[in-house]
């Protein structure tokens, strides 16, 4: 069924569609936003996206999303259709390759499988999501969007996917009803109609716009270390023409610099990504060998500066401008381009014309890339193995907390300089270096064991791990009043642990002190004995000399006076010896 495509909630671009006219055909279909355009071929292919994504889940229920996309393809089993399911920040998108008859299969397996989502597979799934990270792994920008957004909205991207430890089939279903809507999707198909079958029947609800972004960084430029071979800068750019120009513009300055002339990396290149409706990511990235990679971190940043300092050439511009251009002479160029414009419509940016594209394109001058350089280094994150960059004007990014809470103190077992505070506002872990807090009423998620350990985590991202081994006086009753604490809906139960896995304190070395005191000790109890013997022995030899000399009747004053001086050393070194064991005690 299709009907004319009508405003959904004030976010869909009319009068960006109705100029695409020729190019591309929209309609909807039971209520779904549909885009189309001919393909060459005889097979088709389709898309369909839904506004959520990770950055919508908080970290207690992250990976709902992805937990929703697996249970809807379910019912698809084995096929020989070119098929997938991907769960992005913003969106989720179920994609489809084939004839028209097994596309119409496919869209249709999907929506009905989000009407009725298959619960009995839901323990399945969870295993089969905890066994498909561990073997994604994380890649050098894993740790960028904590560090830039916290433990929420788009930071979700650097955190494992808690929440299918815990998620009930109520918090699943919930969640497909109210996002996995009619209202809050765009279909696309590289076609020149609607195929006939299509069932999209799903919940009405609401378009949701993308989450606000949410700051984990109080300065900027900033920088983290990270592991070596790597160095990453991420910034985020208002979305622009000039911002995507530039970001071809950077990854060919950084491949010429870095590896062609440097020859320091393998891998030089920079990527533009739309974030939201009204803002992309920039990306740079650069490798490097571990004897290389102060050259690297060097010539990196000098790159940077000579972009921001207006120093790009015209032929540069030029030449990233005509291959962007090219894209507009591709064969069946509505097709084409369908997903990027499903993508806009979904997240309410306006849609342009391939003329209204050009214009802007042509219109891009050195000054305008000089200007997005200077704000993609005013925003930031740079990230470096081994020793800072503060020489290059970049602030080390927050290690520790600005505030601490008061409450139980409980000292580490491991470490003496370390102490856990448990109160009523939230947990702090006192450091030399600072303290780590993390405040109930900002707690992202706080994971919990049967052994009574627990990990919290705040919107900030710093994060707190009780272990009751590890700390002096953690009784089960201060982490049942922890508990208490902590919002239900941030609880994550975790499985038991096997014994061996739960840590135990190690064997702390001597300290200084200790180490200086039992020095003392052994030098002092040498002392001890060396002048004990000597005393001893003046005393036999003053002993021969008064026998010798028996006519006189009072004894020999010099002898006495001899053994007391003798004696006096001995009774120091007793004190000292005395001393230095109080001090090992208190140690």
């Amino acid at each position: 069924m299709t009907t004319n495509l009508h405003k959904h909630d004030g976010v869909d671009d009319l009068d960006g569609l109705a100029a695409l006219e020729g190019l591309v055909s929209h309609t909807t279909t039971n209520g779904v936003p549909t885009l189309y355009a001919p393909a060459s071929g005889k097979e088709i292919t389709a898309g369909l996206f839904f506004r959520v994504g990770r950055a919508d889940e908080t970290l207690a229920t992250a990976g709902v999303t992805h937990l929703v996309e697996h249970l809807a393809l379910h019912r698809l089993g084995l096929s020989d259709l070119h098929y997938n399911g991907a769960t992005a920040n913003a969106y989720t998108l179920f994609h489809v390759h084939g004839s028209e008859e097994e596309v119409v299969e496919y869209l249709n397996s999907v929506c009905a499988g989000l009407r009725d989502l298959p619960m009995e597979r839901l323990e399945t799934e969870r295993e089969i999501l905890r066994t498909e990270a561990a073997g994604r792994g994380g890649g050098p920008q894993n740790q960028m969007p904590l560090w830039r957004y916290g433990a929420q909205g788009y930071g979700l991207s650097s955190y494992t996917e808690l929440g299918t430890w815990s998620l009930t089939p109520d918090q699943v279903r919930h969640w497909a009803e109210t996002r996995f809507t009619s209202d809050n999707a765009v279909l696309w198909i590289t076609s020149d109609h609607v195929p006939e079958g299509l069932d999209l029947t799903l919940p009405r609800g609401s378009r949701f716009p993308a989450p606000a972004a949410t700051s984990a960084l109080p300065v900027t430029p900033a920088y983290i270390s990270g592991d070596d071979g790597h160095v990453v800068l991420t910034s985020v750019l208002r979305r622009s023409t000039a911002a995507s120009v530039f970001a071809d513009v950077l990854g060919r300055a950084l491949f010429q610099d870095l590896r062609q002339e440097g020859g320091y990396s393998y891998s030089a290149e920079a990527d533009y990504s739309p974030r939201d409706a009204e803002f992309a990511t920039l990306t740079a990235y650069a490798d490097a060998l571990p004897q290389k990679q102060d050259a690297v971190v060097g010539g990196f940043v000098d790159t940077l500066a000579r972009l921001r300092a207006g120093r790009i050439e015209q032929a540069e511009l030029d030449s990233v401008r005509g291959k962007l251009l090219k894209v507009y002479d591709a064969p069946d160029l509505g097709a084409a381009v369908l997903p990027s414009y499903a993508l806009s419509l979904l997240l309410g940016h306006p849609l342009l014309t391939p003329d209204q594209h050009r214009a802007e394109l042509n219109a891009v001058t050195t000054q305008d890339l000089h200007e997005v350089a200077r704000q993609a280094w005013d925003g930031a994150l740079l990230q470096v193995p081994g020793r800072g960059v503060d020489w290059a004007g970049l602030t080390l990014a927050p290690q520790f907390s600005t505030t601490a809470v008061t409450g139980t103190r409980h000292q580490s077992l491991e470490n003496e300089d370390v102490t856990l505070v448990i109160g009523t506002e939230g947990v702090s872990l006192f450091t030399p270096r600072g303290p780590v807090t993390v405040r109930y009423d900002a707690c992202a998620a706080m994971t919990t064991r049967p052994d009574g350990a627990r990990t919290l985590t705040g919107h900030d991202g710093f994060s707190v791990t009780v272990e009751p081994t590890l700390y002096k006086g953690v009784t089960p009753d201060r982490i049942a009043a922890l508990d208490a604490a902590v919002p239900g809906g941030a609880i994550v139960r975790m499985p038991a642990r096997e014994p061996d896995h739960i840590p135990q304190p190690r064997k702390r070395p001597p300290t200084a002190r200790a180490a200086g005191a039992g020095g003392s000790v052994g030098g002092w109890t040498a002392a001890l004995w060396l002048v004990g013997l000597l005393a001893a022995a003046w005393g036999v030899v003053c002993g021969v000399i008064t026998a010798d000399e028996s006519a006189m009747a009072d004894p020999e004053w010099d002898a006495v006076t001899g053994v007391w001086i003798m004696e006096l050393p001995l009774l120091f070194a007793a004190w000292k010896l005395f001393a230095a064991r109080r001090r090992r005690t208190r140690n």
